[in-house]
């Protein structure tokens, strides 16, 4: 299953408008994609309210993990997302 740990660089973490093209992302892929801190439970990506629920903010890491279809894609995208600032989503 593929996976990726990535450092959150938009100002306000997983909040906001990065939360809200993170689920968009992941809602919109094939693959099943869960995120969290590296090491504690994973809650599904294409839920607003649990992606949000993380309380990630910048600089901290996440583990994002996808399994099916397009899973290195969707990864390759949400990896992306997490690393733009948020002045240029």
């Amino acid at each position: 299953m593929p996976e990726r740990l990535v450092t959150v660089v938009p100002e306000d973490g997983i909040h906001a408008r990065p939360a809200s093209k993170f689920v968009e992302a992941a809602n919109e892929a094939a693959a099943d994609i869960r995120v969290g801190r590296p090491g504690e439970d994973l809650v599904n990506a294409a839920s607003m309210l649990s992606v949000t629920g993380l309380d990630v903010g910048p600089g901290e890491e996440v583990q994002v993990v996808a399994e099916g279809d397009g899973a290195e894609t969707a990864l390759d995208q949400l990896e992306r997302i997490l690393r733009t600032p948020e002045d240029e989503l």
